[in-house]
Formats: structure tokens, sequence, C-alpha cells
């Protein structure tokens, strides 16, 4: 027992050791790629202060350095990390303001503010950087000003912001319960050892059932919570991009340019009500206030309004209340669905089924879409970010269920996914 604990302390203080280097490393190297750019842009005559922007690059590094060769950076007063946080944040502010794509370097403020900052500090760390985010996005200062674009900047940096402190809080709630499964594996071991002196026979096998369920819970924890933000987080944020990118396109109508800035606050507001249930590993939201066909013709009803697609819902058979696993994994299957079908398809037409039978429940999304190879190898997460079709049988797979996908170029898309009818109050 002994030893194995030993051997996961020293594995997870390897994978600290080695995430606090990767968070040291990351400001040098996104400002080496931000000052490359300069270079290459001055050599291509763009306007710029270059003298000014090589000054700030290496004040930047300086500043950074200065700071690193310092103790280490846990041991330092709160005071100090403050004022460091306080100068780059300055600094990355200065570059982006005379060179827009220092926003590569901008943001890192965000792995420095949780690293350097905590409490409020590290929330206003987060805010000053999506401000700074946001200004870089769209053109630097100057390029706010000419556009008379300062509501889009505050309206980005604000939403940003929001959703930066939520990853925060998840991020903390994580280490936290991190740290306690650190002393419970501590406290749990001191006690095995007192007993080890009667339990000799009993100690290896009780050593590999302790490491197994720890294992396997660390593990399904980490899945769920992937799982959940990718359908929580994930496509809110594609969808608000979305919203704030066709807003872009109607500056002139400001009936449309309403609408769209009321879709994307309304998307933010309910990304952060998923989020926070899903730390607290809560049923989504649209199955707490509806039952499961409702709630998956409303999240069409919805989709469709947002997308300008055809989309309906058909139910069939007896629709009754099932496991909430099950209803949960059916739910996230339909909106997984729609949002490839958003990102991909280029569709005129969804139509959705949902198939009540005696021992089975079957969703089936088909569209009449650009449809793909199902054969051709693609990679587990796609260039976007988004997990799509693996997601979707994992999740179908974790409840012995089978997803089943029909396409072919020019022919549309067709996903089955069909799971056990496990009544509510049932066990799976």
């Amino acid at each position: 027992m002994t030893g194995i604990v030993t051997a996961l302390r020293t594995a997870s203080d390897r994978r600290e050791r080695t995430g606090t280097a990767a968070v040291r490393l990351l400001p040098f190297v996104l400002l080496a790629l931000s000052t490359a750019i300069a270079v290459l842009q001055w050599l291509r005559d763009v306007p710029m202060p270059f003298p000014l922007v090589l000054g700030l690059s290496a004040a930047a590094a300086l500043w950074m350095l200065g700071f690193h060769a310092l103790r280490p950076a846990r041991r330092r007063p709160a005071g100090v990390r403050c004022g460091y946080y306080a100068g780059l944040m300055l600094l990355a502010a200065g570059l982006v303001a005379v060179a827009p794509w220092y926003g590569l370097f901008a943001f890192a403020g965000y792995p420095q503010a949780f690293q350097h900052l905590t409490g409020r500090p590290r929330y206003a760390g987060a805010a000053a950087t999506a401000a700074i985010s946001a200004a870089a996005f769209m053109g630097g200062v100057s390029g706010i000003d000419a556009a008379r674009m300062w509501w889009a900047w505050a309206g980005i940096g604000l939403i940003s912001a929001v959703l930066a402190g939520v990853l925060f809080h998840f991020v903390g709630t994580a280490d936290r319960r991190d740290t306690e499964q650190k002393r419970a594996l501590a406290r749990l071991h001191e006690a095995n050892a007192r007993l080890e002196a009667a339990l000799v026979e009993n100690a290896g096998l009780h050593a590999r059932l302790l490491t197994l369920a720890r294992e396997a819970g660390v593990q399904d924890e980490r899945q769920r919570m992937a799982r959940e933000i990718h359908d929580t987080l994930a496509q809110g944020l594609a969808g608000i991009l979305t919203q704030l990118q066709a807003a872009e396109q109607t500056l002139d109508a400001p009936a449309a340019l309403r609408r769209h800035l009321a879709n994307a606050t309304g998307l933010a507001r309910e990304s952060l009500v998923e989020a926070r249930r899903t730390v607290h590993a809560v049923q989504p939201t649209a199955l707490a206030e509806a039952r499961l066909p409702d709630a998956i013709g409303e999240v069409t009803r919805r989709w469709s309004e947002l997308q300008h697609v055809d989309a309906r819902l058909t139910t069939t058979g007896d629709a009754r209340p099932m496991h909430a696993e099950v209803e949960a994994a059916l739910l996230r299957t339909a909106q997984e669905a729609l949002a490839n079908v958003a990102k991909h398809a280029r569709a005129t037409r969804v139509g959705l089924t949902l198939s009540y039978m005696e021992d089975v429940v079957t969703l089936d999304v088909r569209d009449d879409g650009a449809g793909f190879d199902p054969a051709a190898a693609r990679p587990v997460m796609s260039a976007d970010g988004g997990f799509g079709l693996a997601a979707m049988r994992r999740r179908v797979q974790r409840l012995t269920g089978q997803l089943v996908v029909e396409s072919e170029p020019g022919g549309g898309t067709a996903i089955s996914a069909t799971v056990p009818a496990i009544p509510a109050g049932g066990t799976r």
C-alpha cells in the first residue's frame, strides 16, 4: 500500500510540475509568435510603430524573466503576484493597442491569472484579459474607434469575462476536489499502516481494490465532465460566436442587430446555468423542466429559429418517463447531432424521430445536407474543438446502446441512437 500511494503521489507531483512549467513557458512562446508576426508585417511594409512594438515586446520578456528568476511564485506575497500580473496586462494592452495580433500574447493572461492570483483578483484578471482580447479581436483600439464599435467590444469582453469566470470556478472546484482526494488518500494510508500488522494476508488485495476504485471514479468523473463541457460550454460558445458574427453583418439593420445580440446574451446565460449544473452533477435544465419529447422538441424549435433551417420532431410509441441517464443521453445526442448539422451539413431540412418501443428507445436524426464518407478516418477531436460523433458514440455505448451513422457525400446524413428503455426509478 505504501509503495502504491508513493507512486501515485510521485505521478501527481510530476503532472503538477509539468503543468506549472507549461503555464510558465506559454507566455514566452506566445510573445515570440506575436513578435515574429510583427517582423513579417514590418517586412511587408505594414504601417506600425515598429521600434515601439519591439521595445514593448522586450519589456514584456524582461518583466516575465525577472519575475520567474525569483523564488517560486507560490511563495511570493500576494501583493507581489498582483503587481506582476498588473504589469503584464499593461504591457499586453499596450502591444494590442499598436499591433492587434498581440492578442495571441494577451491570451496568456488567463492561465497566468489562475496560476498567480487567488480569490477576487483572479476573476478581475480574467476580466482584464477578456477586455484586452476583445480589443484585439476588434482590430485594436484604432479599429474600434474608426468603426464606432465600442458597444461590440464591451459586449464581447463581457461575455468572454463571464465564460472565463465560469471556467475558473469549474477548474478551481476540480482542483480543490483533487486536493481533498489526496488528503483522504493520505489519511487512508495512515489507517492501513496501523492495520497492516494484523492484515498482512489481505493487504495486497485491499490495496489493489482501493486503487482500482479510485482510478475508476476519477476516470468516470473526467469523462462526465468532458462530455458535459462539450455539450454546454463548447456548444454555447459556438452559438454565441455565430450570433455575434451575424450581428456584425447587420449593423445597418437595428432590428436584426438587436435580435442577434439578444440571442447571444440568451446563449451566454443558458451556458452559465448549464455549467453550474454540470459542476454539481445535476441533470440538464431542459429535462428538469419538461419531459423528454418536450425537451427535445424545444431544443429543435430553438435550433431551427437560430439556424433558419426547417427542423421538426416526431414522437412515436408510448412516451413514458425513462431513467435520468437514458433521457440525458438522448437529449445530448439530439443537441450534438443538430450542432453537427449547423457546422457541417449546409442542410435545408432536418427531421428527428423519437421512438418508444418495448425494450428500447430510438432517436433518429436525418438531414438533406452535404453528407460525408463515414468510412473515412477522422480524428477523435475535430478541428473546431468538438468531439462530434465520437462523443455521441461513447455516451450511447456507456448505456450499452448503439449508434449507427449512414451518410454519403451529397446524400445527407442519418444518425440513429438506440438505448435500453430503462424506466424511471429503474436500475442500470
